[in-house]
């Protein structure tokens, strides 16, 4: 089965991964075709392994070859489909950039979006695994939500990418 993996908190914040050493720390790992894409934290495979088992797999496989705490969000090429399908915000908008924070836990999701509504901020939430939002170009990390997506309930069970980040894996799974 085809899988997105994407990776929180890579080549951010001093956690610098190369992607060639991502994928040579993966290897003897039952991936079919990984590919890295865009340098931040972003895999496509196969694997007969299920979504849990991947996503345990290669969180230790990380945390032992790079030494820190290493959380993924793994999702199926179709559920990567469907999100991008349901986010209602453009990927290409001048002035803002849309984001989707995927999530392997639907509390998680609940919470964030709860957090959200509360702070005034508006979100879209696209299902168990993930929500979409919105920032204005150069304050995404000054924004509400990007406060609210750091706080350490999320860090271990989301991620959060630019919406054309998305469509680029999706397209990747695709070839």
């Amino acid at each position: 089965m085809p899988w997105a993996v994407f990776l929180r908190g890579v080549n951010v914040q001093g956690t610098t991964i190369r992607m060639a050493d991502l994928l040579k720390a993966l290897e003897g790992l039952p991936l079919s075709h990984p590919r890295t894409l865009l340098a931040s934290g972003n895999l496509v495979c196969s694997s007969a392994l299920g979504a849990q088992e991947l996503k345990d797999a290669i969180e230790q496989r990380l945390r032992l070859a790079f030494g820190y705490d290493a959380w993924v969000v793994v999702l199926p090429a179709g559920r990567l489909t469907e999100i991008i399908e349901a986010c209602p915000f453009p990927a290409d908008d001048p002035a803002v950039h849309a984001y989707v924070t995927l999530s392997s836990d639907p509390a998680a999701v609940e919470e964030l979006a709860a957090a959200a509504r509360a702070a005034g901020e508006a979100l879209t939430v696209l299902g168990p695994d993930a929500v979409a939002w919105q920032a204005a170009r150069g304050g995404t990390l000054d924004s509400e939500l990007g406060k609210i997506t750091a706080r350490g309930r999320f860090k271990a069970v989301t991620t959060t990418r630019n919406l054309r980040t998305l469509v680029k894996v999706s397209a990747a799974m695709a070839s």
